[in-house]
């Protein structure tokens, strides 16, 4: 999991800020599927579902993806279809690079701004979970935030021409 660069030695910040995304990340997949196996075999077997475990797994689910942007965004592993984009001339290359990470920063920004909004909303009607009451305007907060780091790490990577791969970003 953690990859040391050809050439560059110790790993840097971003293999560290990846990895810990990674661990978090696994760490509570891992919990989705115990959460999962407890309530199946609660549910068949002993007539007794896991209460709440949908509840959890939702928002689980929620912290998984959203803390898993930053990591995507660290190694620059956007899909990309390039059916124009791979016939720009190679020296507009690296312009088209900052273009389409600014672009992809912008549209970043506006979610997280309005995730940062709607997490307002939530914490005003202090929202939480029909069954366990967990309070979910942290978690909307908390995917604001991650989708904000994001924004960060896209537009570094945009201005410095970073590439992920070669762990020439800055940061």
């Amino acid at each position: 999991m953690n990859r040391v660069v050809e050439g560059h030695g110790k790993p840097g910040a971003r293999q560290y800020a990846r990895l810990s995304l990674a661990v978090v990340c696994a760490l509570l997949l891992v919990t989705i599927m115990m959460i999962t196996v407890v309530d199946v075999i609660g549910r068949y077997i002993l007539n007794a579902p896991l209460m709440g475990a949908t509840e959890l797994t939702e928002l689980l689910l929620c912290a998984v993806i959203f803390l898993g942007l930053p990591a995507v965004c660290l190694d620059d592993a956007h899909i990309r279809v390039d059916i124009l984009l791979s016939r720009v001339p190679p020296v507009l290359e690296p312009l088209r690079k900052i273009a389409v990470s600014l672009l992809s920063a912008i549209v970043l920004g506006l979610i997280a701004w309005r995730l940062w909004g709607h997490a307002g909303n939530l914490a005003g009607y202090a929202q939480s979970t029909n069954t366990l009451k967990i309070p979910v305007a942290p978690l909307a907060y908390l995917t604001s935030v991650a989708v904000a780091v994001s924004v960060v790490i896209t537009v570094v990577n945009g201005i410095t021409g970073g590439d992920a791969k070669t762990g020439e970003a800055g940061l």
